[in-house]
């Protein structure tokens, strides 16, 4: 019944702290320089045979062209971007909004006119030693 799936449906506050903690964040990037951050939780799995799942808005495609890139990152990741014109930023994620799967983001990068982007690139800082050695021990 609705009232038993609303039971087992609600989380404690335990169990949407240990999700906020580990949620991790998808980013996506089309080629006319747009882009947004979105949850993890917003893509759901699918087995073989998936139609598949929109990360855009599929109605402005015009607007923001072709999906470049999409890939997992962390707030204190960086980006990099270059358009086929030879243009080339580097752009902190922390900066890009967060905004719903099926939505058209955000102006990350201004294409000059006729350019696109062409390929993205994911910048992690680099670990100190104390950071790898720690991890190592465990």
């Amino acid at each position: 019944t609705n009232e038993e799936i609303g039971e087992e449906a609600e989380l404690s506050d335990e169990r949407y702290e240990f999700l906020k903690e580990h949620e991790r964040f998808v980013l996506t990037v089309t080629e006319y320089g747009y882009g947004k951050r979105s949850s993890s939780y917003d893509f759901r799995l699918t087995g073989r045979g998936g139609k598949g799942i929109r990360a855009t808005d599929v109605s402005k495609v015009a607007e923001i062209g072709q999906l470049v890139a999409t890939f997992p990152v962390g707030n204190d990741d960086q980006i990099m971007l270059v358009s086929d014109g030879g243009t080339v930023i580097r752009v902190p994620v922390f900066g890009i909004r967060f905004a719903s799967r099926a939505t058209k983001g955000v102006t990350i990068f201004n294409t000059a006119e006729g350019e696109k982007v062409v390929s993205v690139e994911r910048i992690s800082e680099p670990q100190s030693d104390e950071e790898e050695s720690a991890e190592g021990e465990t």
